[in-house]
Formats: C-alpha cells, sequence, structure tokens
C-alpha cells in the first residue's frame, strides 16, 4: 500500500475556482515565509520581497528560470507557454503561464518556483 507524501500539497479540489486554488497555495506557503501581494495588477506570491507567481485571470504565471528543468517541464504541457503580462508579444523568458486546466499542477510549480528563489 503506498501512502501519500506528508510533505506534498494537496491537489486543488476538483471544480475549484482559480482564486480559491491560488488561496489553498497562497495558504500552504505562509509558513515558508511567503506573502501575499500585487505584481502586473495581479495577486502575487513573494519571498523575500521577490514575486515568484501570480494569477492573472484564470491562469497562475510562475517564475521558473528558463535554464531549469521544472521551466521546459511546464512549457511542454498543452496550453502552456511563456508569460506575456503586455500581452503584446514581448514574453518573459523565465515565467510560464499555466492555465486553469492545469490547475492541479498549480502548486507543483509554485513549489518549484519558491525552490528556485531559494525558499
Amino acid at each position: 500500500m503506498t501512502r501519500p507524501d506528508p510533505d506534498a500539497a494537496p491537489d486543488p479540489t476538483p471544480g475549484s475556482t482559480p482564486d480559491a486554488v491560488f488561496e489553498d497555495i497562497a495558504d500552504d506557503l505562509v509558513p515558508r515565509g511567503v506573502t501575499t501581494g500585487a505584481l502586473f495588477g495581479a495577486r502575487a506570491l513573494k519571498a523575500h520581497g521577490k514575486a515568484f507567481a501570480c494569477l492573472n485571470g484564470d491562469t497562475l504565471a510562475v517564475k521558473l528560470g528558463a535554464a531549469s528543468a521544472a521551466h521546459t517541464e511546464a512549457l511542454s504541457l498543452p496550453g502552456v507557454e511563456l508569460f506575456d503580462p503586455s500581452g503584446a508579444g514581448r514574453p518573459f523568458k523565465d515565467w510560464v503561464a499555466l492555465p486553469a486546466d492545469h490547475a492541479d499542477r498549480w502548486p507543483h510549480y509554485a513549489e518549484r518556483a519558491l525552490a528556485a528563489l531559494g525558499g
């Protein structure tokens, strides 16, 4: 019998709104010093004063680092692309945008983005 990993973030509840999933992630990360704030007018998660994730509509953008395995892995998912907050074709190379279709993976990538900041 396989036991669940006690350190793993819980999967979002099916049918949860993007806001609710974001709130769950924030609540899970607060004990590690994560704070909430704003980035590009969107709700964001920050550590050490630096943003590493933000909720942009129904998409979670995370800063994984362009050369990281997590960045490459995330971009291989259907519908995931580089985060372009302006929508003007100037995406941020270190950030990826994960649509709500992948909300079950948001906690994993938020953890990876936090780890990339050294958190």
